[in-house]
């Protein structure tokens, strides 16, 4: 057994077990809170913990303590060696000051007998700091033992990466857990890292590999001033999303996020990015148990658009007398109806009533978002053909007492101050690359009409939308 030893305890991590014990539960104590769901696999930092330790608590917080894996695949990108294809580590376990942490090496064997593209070289490894730096929050949070699978991808070629992941892809099942190590944006100023890494993650959260890269490698992102790379292991994530995007039943959410010039170690002309990012299987579509199928999302949009279109057009379809109208659809719940024309936005109305059945509020919703928003001219008949839907179910409002508890991209926000309130949906903070208190200011002073300060006094409530019909990366 040859064990692969620490090649950067004490640089990127104190080097004693003590020491290391006491930044790891500082670490912890600020990590993002649990959200519910079937962890399928995490994105994680890998840089110095001074800088990115607590965006990579956020994410390993996510695991339950007392969770078991059969086997956590460890994925990251090589920073030293290049070859067409991807190391795994068959020789001995990886060692951290914390102790032994267990490799798989039937496993990694397996990997190796595969499929050409997966070898043992050692070198790719032994000064590779990605995959050595996620071990200690590993063996710090889990109270129970586990062992990994170590890959180091070591090719830019998006055919290699597939077939990778073709092989890797039989044990993307739950009981494994995939992690995938990787920074993000390379050396641009403060406020661009902050533009570029929120991209670079909105585009991930789509789920497609194809957007993920047309992402990475768009005209826009290569002029960004000293912009060396989005992100360091888009191979890994490339890897990953060939699977991912395999599973119909994910929610991919974005948890953390901070660059190294938000250390007092850094500094804002040049900074790292880094973000927390987990796929959950969706056992659920939000914290309320609330469930929506793919059938019934489609029953949605199709009475939406057919309503719009009777309306428009003066015909009568009786199209509801075709469809189910009973389970989920048949609650009583707010929604919200954004409809879109060649793209562009042309109206969304909705409510936060819960005295209609989901179904028939839609349909209204729909019609009054075509028809009556007084923002945009109202969608002719002439538009029918381009026209795009899209539909946002809520759930109830809940109150709450700190900003730590609005979730970026997961929590809408419902402000109310006297007779004054305004919301604005979860998407919308990330389509605008806001932060919470931006997400907070603009909805006091542009919704609710209170001040772009009128937040801080006001009722505060989160809920969470289940969002369909057009493309994320669309919204506006």
């Amino acid at each position: 057994m040859h064990h692969r030893q620490p090649c950067v305890a004490g640089q990127f991590y104190p080097g004693n077990e003590k020491s290391l014990r006491t930044t790891l539960k500082s670490l912890f104590s600020t990590a993002r809170p649990v959200i519910p769901g079937r962890l399928r696999a995490l994105v994680s930092p890998h840089a110095g913990y001074i800088f990115s330790g607590i965006v990579a608590a956020s994410a390993f917080n996510q695991i339950p303590s007392d969770a078991t894996f059969d086997h956590i695949f460890l994925i990251g990108s090589s920073h030293r060696t290049s070859f067409n294809g991807a190391s795994v580590y068959d020789r001995g376990n990886y060692l951290t000051p914390l102790g032994s942490v267990e490799v798989d090496t039937e496993v990694a064997k397996k990997l190796i007998e595969a499929n050409e593209v997966f070898t043992c070289r050692p070198e790719a490894h032994l000064k590779e700091h990605s995959l050595e730096v996620q071990l200690p929050f590993l063996q710090y949070h889990l109270k129970k033992p586990f062992r990994i699978v170590p890959i180091i991808i070591a090719t830019h070629s998006v055919d290699t990466i597939r077939k990778i992941a073709a092989v890797l892809q039989p044990y993307f099942i739950p009981d494994n857990l995939f992690v995938i190590s990787s920074d993000f944006s390379h050396y641009p100023s403060y406020d661009d890292a902050i533009r570029t890494d929120m991209k670079t993650a909105q585009a991930i959260t789509t789920n497609s590999p194809e957007k993920f890269l047309r992402t990475i490698n768009s005209p826009e992102l290569k002029k960004v001033l000293n912009l060396a790379t989005p992100m360091c292991g888009w191979s890994s994530m490339l890897a990953l999303l060939f699977n991912t995007e395999k599973s119909n039943d994910l929610n991919i959410t974005l948890l953390d996020y901070n660059n190294s010039g938000d250390s007092s170690y850094g500094d804002k002309e040049s900074v790292v990015g880094y973000w927390a990012i987990a796929f959950y299987q969706e056992q659920d579509n939000t914290e309320s148990g609330f469930l929506l199928s793919e059938q019934e999302q489609q029953t949605l949009l199709k009475l939406a658009k057919n309503s719009i279109i009777e309306k428009l057009t003066g015909t009568t379809t009786n199209f509801e007398e075709t469809i189910d109208l009973t389970g989920s659809i048949s609650k009583k719940t707010g929604v919200f109806v954004s409809v879109y024309v060649n793209g562009e936005l042309r109206g969304c109305i909705g409510h936060f009533d819960d005295k209609k059945p989901l179904y028939s509020s839609v349909q209204q919703m729909a019609v009054s978002a075509a028809t009556e928003d007084q923002r945009f001219k109202p969608v002719t008949k002439k538009e029918l053909p381009e026209l795009d839907l899209e539909i946002s179910v809520l759930t109830p409002l809940k109150k709450i007492s700190s900003l730590s508890e609005i979730v970026p991209g997961k929590h809408g926000i419902y402000l109310k101050k006297g007779l004054n309130s305004g919301t604005f949906l979860p998407q919308v903070m990330l389509n605008n690359n806001w932060n919470i208190e931006e997400f907070l200011g603009h909805c006091a002073r542009d919704k609710a009409h209170i001040g772009w300060d009128g937040w801080r006094n006001a009722d505060i409530f989160t809920y969470e939308a289940i969002i369909f019909g057009r493309e994320k990366t669309n919204q506006k």
